[in-house]
This record gives C-alpha cells, structure tokens and sequence, in this order.
C-alpha cells in the first residue's frame, strides 16, 4: 500500500497504510480485541498460546514491513478504532481463484461497531485488493462467529469452504469466504 495516501472517511477516521512505528499498538489492540472476541469459547491456556504467537510488537513489525502484506490502519485522535490486513501470495486450499488477495485479518473495536467504520474500512480493504491486481478477495471467518458470517455475506462474501485454524493448542474450523472483486 501506498503509505502515503490516507482517506478521509464519514466517521472523521482517518484509514491508513501501517507504518512499523505502529507495530507496538497495533499488537496491544490485536491482541485485546481477539481477547475480547474469542476468550469466552477458548481455555485460557489456549488464549494466553495464541497471544503469544499472534501479536507481538516484533511480529507486528515484521508483519508491516512483509511486501507481501498490506496494513490498514482505522484511526482518530485517542488511537485506533479498527485495522485490517490483507496478503497476496496466499489461495485457500481447494478453491478455483484466478488472482487471489486474502483478508487476514480485520478488527473493529467494539465502541466502533455499529458506526459504519467496519464497512468504511472494507470499502479500503477492496480497493486496496483491487490495486493489487486481485480478482477474488477471501477469508477464513471461525464457523460459530454468526455476527462476522453475516458482515462479510453482506458484503458479497459467500461461502465456499472450510479451513481450520488453531487457536494455542486447539484446531478450529472456519469458514472461508470468498468475492469476486
């Protein structure tokens, strides 16, 4: 992504390229909003694994600078509201894509949900897919998140696998997702 281009959105956020001087919040927020979303269905021991290998600042950072990924940033003036991250190079196993772009991650803060931001930062997420050449976007969405299922069908996501992703110790099946950009 272009980290010099920002936009302006409805809501006064301002949606941006990451930049590896935000690696630190970025993994503090990673980590709190998975915690918050996922804790009550996973032990602790398998929240505390995950965390661990999912969001330190260093893997952030390296994360930001990965060519191969692209960080946008939700922001206003106290700090990030939501973050989505997309990577190329990356087909779900199984699915007949032509050029595709995964979303791997995307986290609205909860005092943001139900602001428009999560669908303003999707609107980014698919031109940013689109500036790099994709054709499918898709995604892994875990099979009992009903409130995300229901998000991305919204936005012209329909179903068309499975996937599993461990969560510390625990394997998980997702959903993948997928829309023709």
């Amino acid at each position: 992504m272009d980290r010099n281009v920002a936009s302006q959105p409805r809501t006064g956020l301002v949606i941006r390229g990451a930049t590896a001087g935000d690696a630190a919040a970025l993994a503090e927020f990673g980590a709190r909003t998975f915690f918050e979303t996922f804790a009550k269905d996973n032990t602790a021991e398998d929240m505390r694994l995950h965390l661990e290998s999912a969001w330190s600042p260093a893997l952030q950072r390296a994360e930001i600078l990965d060519a191969q990924i692209d960080t946008l940033l939700a922001c206003d003036s106290g700090g990030l509201a939501g973050f989505a991250q997309l990577r190329t190079g990356h087909a779900p196993a199984g699915i007949a894509t032509v050029q595709p772009v995964e979303l791997l991650r995307f986290y609205v803060d909860k005092p943001w949900q139900g602001q428009g931001v999560a669908s303003q930062l999707m609107e980014a997420v698919e031109a940013q897919a689109r500036a790099r050449g994709a054709r499918e976007l898709w995604l892994g969405v875990w099979e009992r998140n009903e409130r995300a299922q229901a998000f991305y069908r919204k936005h012209g996501f329909r179903r068309v696998g499975t996937q599993i992703f461990v969560v510390g110790t625990d394997p998980q099946t997702d959903h993948v997702m997928l829309r023709e950009l």
